[in-house]
């Protein structure tokens, strides 16, 4: 009996149960691509295939379902994170309420009616109060944006 449970056919079989358990609990595309290859080594091992060859091809399916299906899956399967609120700000057009000068690192904007403190993305480039500007990146707690017209 313990050496059937040794044979190379249940080994596979173990590993590829354990690697779709790992990724139920994980649910983050972490685990599934070496279910894969457990499974193709699992196959060849049941055609009676040398043990460092079984080794070889879970590796390399593996890496296959890795390196091709990863994005695919990610891009169409995986569900779409939602943005947080300060990542749907970028791109956005907003209000300057106070003149933006980077030399005198004085500037403010409202954007969905918040006040952020805001600069422009190049030094010397000046905003002015009244006109609206586009939301370019975040850092911390200050909005960088580009002049625009609406």
């Amino acid at each position: 009996m313990p050496e059937i449970l040794l044979s190379p056919v249940f080994l596979w079989l173990a590993l590829m149960i354990i690697f779709i358990i790992a990724e139920i609990i994980t649910v983050g595309l972490t685990s599934i691509w070496f279910a894969g290859g457990a499974l193709a080594a699992l196959i060849f091992a049941m055609a009676g295939w040398n043990a460092v060859l079984q080794v070889v091809l879970f590796f390399a399916v593996s890496f296959v379902l890795l390196f091709f299906t990863k994005p695919f899956v990610l891009k169409y399967v995986k569900p779409h994170n939602v943005k947080t609120n300060y990542e749907e700000i970028i791109g956005k057009e907003v209000l300057v309420t106070a003149r933006i000068d980077n030399r005198e690192g004085t500037g403010t904007a409202v954007v969905n009616g918040q006040e952020w403190t805001a600069r422009s993305t190049a030094d010397d480039i000046v905003i002015e109060a009244g006109t609206t500007a586009r939301v370019v990146e975040i850092k911390g707690v200050k909005l960088y944006v580009k002049g625009s017209s609406l």
